[in-house]
Parts: structure tokens; sequence; C-alpha cells
């Protein structure tokens, strides 16, 4: 399942960098934000399918951003990252809506197959927002 539009949000730049290049060369549209106001930005003007997501940033963190973007674009699945294997963070990021998690570092695999899913069940939105399947939990729930 390849051309997902993907947005990248974490404050290491590095990894972001490095995980859209890979990304890039498997298909995916990958845009990125370095912070959730500039991944804000991004979603108003973009398509995005899925979001990726790091928890712990500097301003608005992950957990406030994941509950902005399910207000503000309820079809874009969210995938939540953790360096911290903060499973309290993680848990209550999944009752706020998001998709699943992954804690870093991700494998390439890992994150690809995620995304794919991820991809796969906002595709189930209609569009006034409802679900055409009963189905809506993620894998890891």
């Amino acid at each position: 399942m390849s051309g997902i539009n993907l947005l990248l949000i974490d404050d290491e730049v590095g990894f972001i960098e490095t995980m859209a290049k890979r990304l890039g060369r498997r298909g995916f549209v990958v845009h990125q934000a370095s912070s959730a106001e500039s991944g804000f930005q991004v979603l108003a003007r973009e398509a995005v399918q899925v979001v990726v997501l790091d928890v712990r940033m500097p301003g608005i963190d992950g957990l406030t951003a994941l509950e902005v973007i399910k207000r503000d674009h309820p079809a874009v699945e969210v995938i939540l990252l953790t360096g911290h294997a903060s499973l309290e963070a993680c848990t209550t990021g999944m009752d706020r809506g998001a998709f699943d998690y992954l804690l870093k570092p991700a494998s390439l695999e890992e994150l690809i197959y995620k995304v794919e899913d991820a991809a796969r069940r906002g595709a189930l939105w209609s569009d006034d927002g409802s679900t055409r399947s009963s189905d809506r939990g993620g894998a890891g729930r």
C-alpha cells in the first residue's frame, strides 16, 4: 500500500529527516514537522491520512496535539511514538483516539505496517465523519 500521505511530528529533527527519506523511498508521501504547532499547519493545507506523533515534545505535547488533531481532523489516524516506554501516556493516548503506539526506536518495517494499517482504517471514514465499519479498534486495542 503505497502513496499514503503521512505526517511525522517529532522535535528530533534528525529522526524525522531520516524516517522521511526512508519512507519516501518506499512510496509514502511524507511531510515533516518539528512541533505540534507546525504539524497543525501541515494538516490545514495537506490531505494527510496518518500522523506519526511523538508523545514528549516541548510546547504542545503529543497527547494535547492528539486531542486537537482528532477534534479538527477526525478521519486522520494518529500513531503515537515514545522513547520513554510510558505505558500510561500510551494508554491515555489510546483512550483519546490514537490508532496505536510504537516505542522508539521502532523498526522501519514495524512503522510501515502500522501506518498502512492506520491508513486502511482511516479509509473507512465516510464524508460525514461516521464509520462504514463497526470495527474501529486499532492494532493495539
